[in-house]
């Protein structure tokens, strides 16, 4: 694996929930064509989005990561990720793994409400009482089933979520290979676990926020909560010259002066 470093405990959550405001409203209109297009491609796509996910996100995080340099972007840069495709669609679809398992507890959540449902239409019969109380017992069997493993599930949730923060950006940008990408992203994820779980929660609120602005905000919140984990990946993994130079971390008021501003 190529020495690449990171910083620990680098992550100022606010700090790029504000950055990723200033750097989004500079080029509204295209953040929000780009954010509305990556919301289409990879949740409105049944299967298909979990191909697509690598690829898209790879190319909205280097969309940002140019315009923080204050380097030129566009629209089609979005697209960009397209060109890295084989090791960012890996990386997805590995992501996406919680992702597929939810849909299966989902489904036994479902299938345990259908047997929960009244069996029997003769009510005096002790036949139809006997395969009522069955019923009964196995379907409260897979809730319980269904709600112990939803908790273990979310726990474990976290943890394959903060290891892969920083996959997709470390192959589109480092040109890493998936399993080096994975390695790296899983050691600075877990060096940074505390600031990635605020900067969940801060993005959680941003978003609850944009649904609330008569649903319109959203796509406003969409392109400034991407943003801001691509502003996270940064203050982890310095920028490739800071890095061969040795330099210590910048702060987060470096990247432009996005950090300088208010809200």
């Amino acid at each position: 694996m190529t020495n690449i470093q990171f910083q620990s405990s680098a992550i100022d959550a606010g700090g790029c929930i504000g950055n990723a405001w200033e750097l989004v409203k500079r080029n509204l209109g295209m953040y929000i064509g780009i954010g509305l297009i990556t919301l289409i491609l990879i949740g409105c796509i049944p299967i298909v989005n979990f191909f697509l996910m690598g690829p898209v996100l790879g190319g909205f995080c280097y969309v940002v990561l140019r315009d923080m340099r204050d380097e030129p972007v566009d629209f089609g840069m979005l697209f960009k990720g397209f060109e890295k495709f084989v090791p960012l669609m890996v990386v997805g679809l590995i992501q996406s793994i919680p992702g597929v398992i939810f849909q299966i507890l989902q489904l036994t959540i479902d299938v345990a409400r259908l047997i929960n449902l009244p069996g029997g239409t003769t009510t005096g019969s002790s036949g139809s009482d006997f395969f009522q109380a069955d019923s009964s017992g196995i379907a409260t069997g897979l809730m319980i089933l269904g709600i112990v493993v939803g908790i273990v599930f979310f726990v474990l949730m976290i943890f394959w979520t903060v290891a892969f923060q920083f996959a997709i950006p470390l192959v589109m940008e480092r040109d890493l290979g998936v399993v080096d990408a994975i390695r790296l992203s899983a050691k600075a994820g877990f060096s940074n676990i505390g600031g990635i779980i605020v900067l969940y929660i801060l993005c959680g609120l941003v978003g609850l926020l944009g649904f609330l602005a008569l649903c319109l905000g959203y796509f406003v919140a969409v392109p400034v909560i991407y943003a801001a984990f691509a502003f996270a990946y940064r203050q982890v993994f310095p920028a490739i010259f800071e890095q061969q130079f040795n330099m210590a971390p910048p702060p987060p008021t470096a990247y432009g002066d996005f950090g300088t501003r208010p809200l």
